[in-house]
């Protein structure tokens, strides 16, 4: 019983009582309210917005909303109402540049038009951290197995092509249209 508890204490995400990173249990959460802004967490199947990601990176070693390590340089981001965790893909208006992110945090609670938190290695992956705000669509994905697998050890997803010039010019009309 002693080893098993210490090999439990090695995986995914080692000590210092933070959770292993793992797929499950799925978290949906309680409604909660930050700077008298209310969130309900739901499980939106067919979560599809535009707006605008920030990224973060200086919490290293603090724990993340589903009580996993916070690290970094790994492939994640922080969402206000889905799943922990949840995979989305995020692509990015100005480049078309897309890839899948590993939702494991709550955020961002500045600003309506921002909808997703990068971490600092999701944000190199997109290639916007020069960026303070980039304009992004989020859509919630099911990703392969092998997929989730690299992103739960801090590898990136397989890269996916980028989004063609006449799709992008139709977000940014619909995210201008909405007022952002």
């Amino acid at each position: 019983m002693a080893l098993l508890l210490a090999l439990s204490g090695c995986a995914g995400g080692g000590g210092g009582g933070f959770r292993p990173v793992s797929d499950t249990p799925v978290r949906i959460g309680p409604a909660y309210t930050v700077r008298g802004q209310t969130y309900v967490p739901a499980a939106s199947p067919t979560y599809d917005m535009l707006g605008y990601a920030s990224w973060y990176g200086h919490e290293s070693g603090n724990r993340t909303s589903n009580g996993e390590a916070f690290i970094p340089g790994w492939v994640t981001a922080a969402h206000t109402t889905l799943p922990l965790p949840s995979y989305v893909e995020v692509t990015a208006l100005d480049s078309g540049r897309r890839i899948i992110v590993r939702v494991n945090d709550r955020g961002p609670f500045v600003g309506r038009a921002r909808i997703i938190d990068l971490s600092r290695g999701a944000a190199d992956q997109l290639g916007v951290r020069a960026q303070g705000q980039v304009a992004v669509r989020v859509r919630r994905v099911e990703p392969a197995e092998d997929d989730r697998a690299r992103l739960r050890r801090g590898q990136p997803a397989r890269p996916l092509p980028s989004v063609p010039e006449p799709v992008l010019r139709n977000l940014r009309g619909q995210l201008s249209a909405a007022g952002f």
